[in-house]
């Protein structure tokens, strides 16, 4: 007998795929790459100009936020789309197959917008002008809407698929395979307290019961640094 998982709903989710897979830290990662995004939209054309000092850190939030997300979608082209392009070609599902391919074509679209943003923020921390700004609020936006849209289909569509197609014990042999590899610990510092910013309390110890107990310690060791460098980056926003 199949079991069903309740899902957890957040801001600017588009929908819920129920099913046996517990997606909580996948929804969270949707959230905090939505949420980020949006924040950078408002930060850049408020930021001024001269304010060096913010403009490097918002360079430096935008490294850390471009590492989860390469992170993120290797695993999911290396792992995720694989094993599921398996199971509905043996399927005979043509539409689920389009679907899958749709999210390696939208991956693609979407890097060249990171590595955009990520040269207008390096030249802004270095002494950018007001049309270097002017290009990076443009990127910025394109960024937010191409990254949403991607998001919006594979919340939609393809996370529909992993809960057709897969088992929860086949979810997490393809997390170990293709998501645990060995992180710099400054990175996982990071990114525990960035998945919970915004998150109620709830869904952070959902996610703690499933990552694992030791993400609630690095929580609580590190949120007070993130916070005061979320505070530092998005001074503007």
């Amino acid at each position: 007998m199949t079991t069903t998982t309740t899902q957890i709903s957040l801001p600017g989710q588009c929908g819920v795929q129920e099913g046996p897979v517990d997606l909580v830290i996948m929804y969270g990662l949707h959230h905090a790459f939505r949420r980020d995004l949006a924040a950078f939209a408002r930060a850049v054309p408020a930021t001024p100009v001269e304010d060096t000092a913010t403009w490097r850190a918002l360079e430096q939030r935008w490294t850390r936020f471009g590492a989860v997300l390469h992170h993120h979608h290797s695993g999911e082209d290396a792992g995720l789309w694989p094993l599921l392009l398996d199971r509905v070609t043996a399927a005979g599902d043509d539409a689920a197959r389009r679907t899958l391919e749709a999210m390696e074509a939208e991956h693609e679209r979407i890097d060249p917008l990171l590595e955009a943003c990520a040269a207008g923020f390096a030249r802004m921390a270095a002494g950018g002008t007001a049309d270097h700004r002017a290009a990076l609020a443009v990127r910025t936006a394109a960024a937010r809407d191409e990254l949403g849209r991607h998001l919006d289909h594979e919340e939609s569509e393809a996370l529909a698929l992993v809960q057709r197609h897969l088992t929860q014990d086949d979810w997490h042999r393809m997390e170990r395979e293709h998501f645990s590899d060995r992180q710099p610990l400054a990175q996982i510092l990071f990114v525990v307290p960035w998945v919970c910013d915004e998150v109620p309390v709830h869904v952070r110890r959902r996610a703690f019961a499933e990552a694992g107990r030791a993400f609630a310690v690095v929580h609580a060791l590190a949120r007070r640094h993130y916070e005061r460098q979320s505070r530092r980056a998005f001074a503007y926003a």
